[in-house]
């Protein structure tokens, strides 16, 4: 989640910087928006995230994602919940599996995070990651020295079962805040874990399983796929991540892990995070609010036999950089799908602004009022609130040139209301579960997209008793 400005995504500012210049050359395919899904019908999961939530009408089935070289997935109840549900998930990587990671900018961040970013930033991290510990049900955050230690002897107990040292266990908590972690109930798990690894589940149910396991107040899980080439050999892409309320990345209680089968040098994984997740993860708002425990790992196993890459700028991942921008924007784009009581998807476009920065201050200052987030609930159209939102950022706005849209439909031009305003149109427009809202502000010539959803009275009672 965020709302730091100053936050830093990781370490290696530098590496990030001088990644996206060298793929400046096809930054433009890097950087296309896929459309949004078409809303489906939903289902209810078979392993509801907290039992009587109604699925998301815009929820989006889950994909079939076939196997990626290097990875196991399973799950198993730890007993985070006092309903019947699984609430761990462990993966096991291939010797050699490299990985890279982002983290919530929060000032309180919890102690798995601490903990992956101390064993990335280590000299040699990232280069021989064994295994990733995930619960739901306890974020582990504000908990002290103590909650540190459950963290480590969680590291240390899985270090043992798979033969690794605790610096290449990566570990993640989603939950409530100010709990210590039980570690004794993910420690008891593990013979039950390491037997279900050995075993032979499907890739695909690995997959599923896996994205209802870290569910909190998600209604459906969220998982994505893609395929790509490096150098003529197809690699595999693939991802789940959740996160439904206290979402407003500036990496959210947002979680997202993606494996690649390619081999890829970790500080290579982290430019590349830094350079897609500002325009996907770091693009989406719920409620404004930021998450002690926003994490996104990024794994590599190298089992598809395609060659390593461990250059910046190498031209060979202009496929795969694309490929991967798509997978992130995909689970970016659920998670708003899934906002807490969300009843419409909404895309917010600025254009017409003083910079990228700018413009994207606009964009995050409209997709997270209050004010135009209840008046799209109640499919009202009220563009004077849009206008409010552009003007208290106190960003460079031509008010005399302001434009507004909804959809096709021109609610405001030049400083004015549309002289072919059509209320009954805009009304109508307002009914569907996708909306548009582009603005122009006459300042420029940078632009950003945001996505958001609504808020309903849904929001209010799913976080009323949240801890119930």
């Amino acid at each position: 989640m965020s709302a730091d400005p100053k936050k830093s995504v990781s370490t290696g500012k530098a590496i990030e910087q001088a990644f996206e210049k060298a793929l400046d050359p096809f930054a433009a395919v890097i950087r296309k928006a896929t459309q949004p899904h078409a809303a489906a019908p939903a289902a209810t999961p078979a392993t509801p995230g907290k039992p009587g939530l109604k699925v998301s009408p815009l929820a989006v089935p889950f994909p079939t994602i076939p196997p990626v070289g290097g990875v196991e997935i399973t799950t198993a109840r730890a007993g985070f919940y006092k309903h019947e549900r699984d609430d761990l998930v462990v993966f096991r990587f291939a010797r050699g599996t490299t990985c890279a990671g982002v983290f919530t900018r929060h000032r309180v961040g919890s102690a798995p995070v601490d903990w992956c970013k101390r064993q990335l930033d280590a000299p040699g991290g990232g280069l021989d990651v064994r295994a990733l510990v995930v619960n739901a049900g306890c974020a582990n955050a504000f908990t002290g020295k103590a909650g540190a230690d459950a963290a480590r002897r969680t590291a240390s107990e899985v270090a043992k079962r798979f033969g690794c040292r605790q610096r290449d266990v990566m570990l993640a908590s989603t939950g409530v805040i100010g709990v210590l972690l039980d570690d004794r109930k993910i420690a008891v798990k593990l013979g039950e874990v390491e037997t279900k690894l050995d075993g032979d589940t499907p890739h695909t149910e690995q997959w599923a399983a896996a994205g209802l396991g870290i569910m909190t107040t998600d209604t459906f899980p969220k998982g994505s796929y893609a395929e790509a080439r490096i150098d003529g050999v197809k690699v595999r892409i693939a991802g789940i991540a959740k996160g439904s309320g206290m979402i407003a990345p500036d990496m959210a209680t947002m979680l997202a892990f993606i494996v690649t089968d390619a081999s890829i040098h970790p500080n290579v994984l982290r430019a590349m995070l830094g350079l897609h997740v500002r325009t996907t993860f770091n693009s989406v708002t719920v409620d404004g609010d930021t998450s002690t425990n926003d994490t996104c790992l990024l794994f590599a196993t190298g089992a598809s036999g395609a060659p390593r890459i461990g250059r910046l700028g190498d031209r060979r991942l202009k496929e795969f950089s694309a490929a991967l921008d798509k997978v992130m924007l995909d689970l970016a784009h659920q998670l708003v799908r899934d906002g807490e009581g969300a009843t419409k998807f909404v895309r917010v476009t600025v254009d017409g602004a003083a910079s990228p920065a700018s413009a994207r201050k606009l964009a995050k200052s409209i997709a997270d009022s209050p004010l135009v987030k209840t008046a799209i609930a109640g499919e009202d159209a009220n563009w004077g609130r849009v206008v409010m939102a552009v003007g208290k950022t106190e960003e460079p706005v031509d008010r005399d040139h302001l434009a507004i849209r909804f959809g096709p439909n021109v609610a405001a031009v030049d400083g004015a209301v549309s002289p072919t305003y059509d209320e009954a149109k805009m009304s109508a427009y307002m009914k569907n579960s996708e909306i548009e809202i582009s603005v122009d502000v006459g300042s420029g010539r940078a632009s950003a997209t945001v996505w958001t959803c609504d808020l309903t009275k849904g929001y209010i009672e799913i976080n009323g008793d949240y801890r119930s």
